[in-house]
């Protein structure tokens, strides 16, 4: 019976660790994820610098359409990345979830064994302590007899 129990719990620890592997992995894109939106954010913003300083200097119509034309590229580029969101932020949340559910079967299994090992302590305790008044009993009745 331990040994089932010390199985399920190694099995539900490594389904713990797991999940744990797999949330980290999920936050780091994530993490990667804002930081290649901000960096696009920030070359657009750099780009559309460069566009009113050359604007300044002069542009002619086809060098403003062709510049304007990269600008709406990226402005897309951008709308698509924020889109892609809801992808990675899901991830995250599946896996927090995943990993709640597993350490919470990971807890039962210790709390089972915990609970057996109590009741097994509790079983031998009775048997020591009904052996040591057994103990005490005889022990009388021989005082009583040499007496």
């Amino acid at each position: 019976m331990t040994s089932t129990f010390d199985f399920l719990l190694e099995q539900a620890q490594e389904r713990e660790n797991q999940a744990v592997m797999a949330l980290n992995k999920a936050k780091v894109e994530l993490e990667d994820f804002y930081e290649q939106v901000k960096q696009i954010e920030k070359y657009r913003l750099d780009y559309c610098n460069q566009l009113l300083q050359r604007g300044q200097q002069g542009l002619t119509a086809s060098q403003y359409g062709h510049l304007n034309k990269f600008l709406v590229q990226l402005d897309e580029t951008l709308t698509k990345q924020k889109s892609a969101e809801s992808h990675f932020t899901s991830q995250v949340d599946n896996c927090q979830t995943y990993w709640q559910e597993t350490r919470k079967q990971r807890r039962s299994y210790e709390w089972m064994m915990d609970k057996k090992k109590a009741e097994r302590q509790k079983i031998l305790d009775k048997q020591e302590q009904k052996m040591m008044d057994e103990f005490s009993t005889l022990q009388f009745a021989r005082r009583s007899k040499t007496e």
